[in-house]
């Protein structure tokens, strides 16, 4: 089986990390995540804390495999944080800044940190911090990201990690993405859009099927999405998201100026909470172009992970040939 040194670093079996998804609740993914020897995560957006602590208890329940629990700037949900601390899930995953000060509470409460960065500034910040995984987030991912691309963004990374494993995301949904994310330096990827069209994710059945149904042009980046998202709890924090295209979408990038943050903000966090939010903002990145079907968590970890070690065996294969003749 697959296995590299970010598996040593997180305790897990293949080097597979599940996204997180925010507000939306994931647990049977995650677990089922975990349980294919993958690392699962839990988001946090938007929940309150007895909410995530129900979720924590219930995926605890459904496996002692190691997890981690997501947080980002956009806000900082400070009691939603120390919760997690007091529950010391395996790792702390974070994105949208590098926050040196939150590094240290979960080292000390002997955490472990996995930092999402966006452009290479960030995981400069990310060394310095001394987090220990960096995913590396290319422009092609669905949620809130930056615009580099995985291609780009991975090596140089790996360059300056100095020795810390790099993830690679944004754009991999299939086996060669991870043999190309290998060859680029990582040491593993996390997979987002793929795993949403799974059957244990908690989404309507209609966001599924577009992305099964979709092309990569059918996501777009929102570059006025500071109309209608939630505001950074710190100074310097930026994200573009990218989505499936929806009527609200289009008219707030054609029109900026029609959208009222006091109006629109609230209106698309209660349908996110009410199970509709994919009416509004259904967050899916490029690689829906690579999914063509619904299926298990496990049977989608199971097939990037051998699919990987084929085209890796194969790569090896043809180059082995043109050397001898």
């Amino acid at each position: 089986m697959l296995r590299t040194r970010l598996c040593d670093v997180l305790g897990i079996e293949v080097p597979v990390i599940g996204a997180p998804y925010g507000p939306y609740e994931q647990v049977d993914l995650a677990a089922a995540v975990c349980g294919a020897g993958a690392l699962g995560s839990l988001g946090t957006a938007l929940r309150p804390v007895a909410d995530l602590r129900r979720q924590w208890a219930r995926m605890r329940e459904l496996t002692d495999r190691p997890f981690a629990v997501n947080h980002t700037m956009r806000p900082l949900n400070e009691e939603a944080f120390q919760a997690t601390l007091d529950e010391r899930p395996a790792a702390v995953s974070f994105h949208l800044g590098v926050p040196d000060d939150l590094v240290k509470r979960a080292h000390d409460a002997g955490i472990l940190w996995i930092q999402q960065v966006m452009d290479v500034r960030q995981a400069e910040q990310a060394v310095r911090a001394g987090v220990d995984v960096i995913v590396a987030q290319g422009g092609e991912a669905g949620g809130q990201g930056g615009e580099v691309a995985t291609m780009v963004l991975v090596p140089q990374v790996a360059d300056i990690a100095e020795g810390i494993p790099v993830v690679a995301a944004g754009g991999i949904a299939d086996g060669r993405g991870l043999a190309a994310a290998l060859a680029l330096g990582a040491q593993g990827v996390a997979v987002g859009t793929r795993l949403l069209a799974s059957m244990e994710m908690n989404i309507a059945e209609e966001w599924k099927n577009r992305i099964v149904a979709a092309e990569a042009r059918d996501t777009i980046k929102l570059e006025h999405s500071d109309r209608f998202m939630p505001h950074f709890s710190r100074p310097g924090g930026y994200a573009f998201p990218r989505s499936l295209r929806t009527p609200f979408l289009e008219d707030a990038e054609a029109h900026p100026e029609r959208v009222q943050p006091t109006e629109a903000g609230p209106r698309i966090v209660e349908a996110v909470l009410n199970g509709r939010g994919h009416e509004f903002l259904p967050f899916t990145g490029q690689s829906a172009a690579l999914v063509h079907d619904i299926l298990p968590a496990a049977e989608i970890v199971r097939r990037i992970v051998d699919d990987a070690e084929t085209v890796l065996r194969r790569t090896a294969d043809i180059c082995t040939r043109s050397t001898s003749h």
